[in-house]
């Protein structure tokens, strides 16, 4: 993917900051013609954005409609419907001794925004990301990864379609082109991808004291109890870990299973595994590939210890992974070292739930927490540790609902968006007393006449 030149990151930059400027954006009817626009964009290029994710990822056109277009195309629906009633001032109590005064947040937009976003899920996580900034009354610049060409080229033909450069523009390039990015002062940043590069746009982001939504990953655990429903449990940590063939961030990441079920349960998952995709993966039109070379590479040296109970098939010609399971593993291996991003499962056993809980307490706070087992020892497990979010008896479905904020917390991220949240996130609470003129209390003013019956009051 060609770099986009410091000239034309500028020009776009200098265009955005005075179309804000007018306050046109400030208009909800204008935030919500472009939001409707946007919505029939999405709908009409349905099929090429199937086709690109076939491309970039080999998802098949259902994977590409569940987990991306109709997310967003749900997400726009939810900001049309409810775009109004969120821009309205919100009134709140006035404390007694401000009388008389009327107290409410107003919401105005922060500015011009930057969403960076990465290749895996790559049409949701940008454009789910832009409904926010729309809605919000924001600019915006994208920049989506370049290791998922044919999605991005998409996108940069429905953004042109949709809006004019000085009110959103999606821009191409690598490295090279983030430096160039972060590097202009931007009202709100806002970035999907790695703790690392997280890192990095933070602080690039503290030279211009410039707020962060920072949606990032980690090691998400799943916890299997002896009271688990086994045959539910396979089932549904073997469809959360090999969606996009587990280059999801919110995958299972390693598995903690009581040893008095564990075998039952590797032997359900292989069962599962070949139920939904068949005896050879490799040949189902639903198993993803891995994105690029590199990241298989990394992936297939992550398989060299443990011993393999499941999968372990490779072909680098394809950049295929078979789903794999491993155990007898320590969490000093390299597999333990950071997020997987694949099809491939760690399995430790346990025999008091609280060895795992102390593993996971020990490390970065994850983006999600998975248990499978009864609801009172799942409580015990939420109580005892903290991620972004997480779900009880299931994996991935607390993103499928956009009445719940979605965000990690500490090493898995800063700040939450989807829905109402989204519209936050892009947003100033702007906090706004109005005070009558037609008495003055003399109350608060010097020399504080009144001070010993205030004090009793405050």
């Amino acid at each position: 993917m060609q770099e986009t030149t410091q000239e034309q990151i500028q020009q776009i930059y200098q265009g955005q900051s005075l179309f804000f400027k007018t306050n046109r954006t400030k208009d909800v009817q204008f935030r919500l013609k472009q939001l409707r626009l946007f919505l029939s964009v999405v709908q009409k290029y349905s099929k090429n954005i199937e086709e690109a994710l076939w491309s970039d990822l080999r998802k098949s056109p259902e994977e590409a409609f569940l987990t991306e277009i109709s997310i967003v195309i749900a997400e726009l629906k939810n900001h049309i419907n409810n775009i109004e009633h969120w821009a309205k001032p919100q009134k709140v109590k006035t404390p007694i001794h401000l009388m008389p005064a009327t107290s409410k947040i107003h919401t105005e937009p922060l500015g011009l925004s930057l969403i960076i976003t990465p290749w895996n899920y790559p049409f949701q996580l940008t454009m789910n990301a832009l409904v926010g900034a729309i809605s919000s009354g924001c600019c915006a610049i994208l920049k989506p990864s370049p290791d998922a060409p044919a999605t991005a080229k998409i996108m940069e033909k429905m953004v042109s379609e949709c809006f004019e450069t000085n009110y959103i523009a999606l821009i191409q390039g690598g490295r090279e082109t983030n430096t160039i990015l972060l590097q202009q002062r931007f009202d709100i940043i806002f970035f999907t991808g790695s703790t690392k590069v997280g890192k990095v746009v933070m602080k690039a982001a503290a030279e211009h004291l410039t707020p962060v939504v920072l949606e990032l990953g980690g090691k998400s655990p799943c916890i299997v109890d002896g009271s688990a429903n086994i045959k539910r449990a396979a089932k549904r940590i073997v469809w959360g870990k090999l969606i996009n063939a587990g280059q999801t961030c919110i995958a299972p990441d390693y598995l903690f299973v009581h040893e008095k079920v564990k075998d039952k349960l590797v032997t359900e998952m292989k069962v599962q595994i070949q139920s939904m995709y068949g005896e050879d993966p490799q040949k189902s039109r639903f198993y993803p590939r891995i994105i690029n070379d590199a990241a298989f590479q990394r992936l297939t040296g992550l398989m060299k210890k443990g011993n393999i109970l499941v999968g372990g098939e490779t072909d680098e010609k394809e950049r295929f992974i078979a789903p794999t399971i491993i155990d007898e593993l320590t969490f000093e291996d390299e597999i333990m070292q950071g997020e997987i991003f694949g099809p491939i499962l760690p399995v430790f056993s346990f025999k008091s739930i609280d060895k795992p809980l102390e593993y996971i307490n020990s490390n970065e706070k994850p983006l999600a927490f998975y248990f499978f087992g009864k609801i009172k020892i799942a409580k015990h497990a939420l109580t005892n540790s903290s991620s972004g979010g997480g779900c009880i008896n299931d994996t991935i479905m607390h993103i499928a609902n956009d009445h719940l904020p979605f965000g990690g917390v500490g090493g898995s991220g800063i700040g939450r968006y989807h829905s109402y949240a989204s519209f936050l996130a892009f947003s100033n609470q702007r906090s706004i007393v109005q005070t009558a003129t037609w008495i003055d209390l003399p109350f608060k003013y010097v020399p504080f006449k009144w001070f010993k019956w205030l004090r009793k009051i405050l």
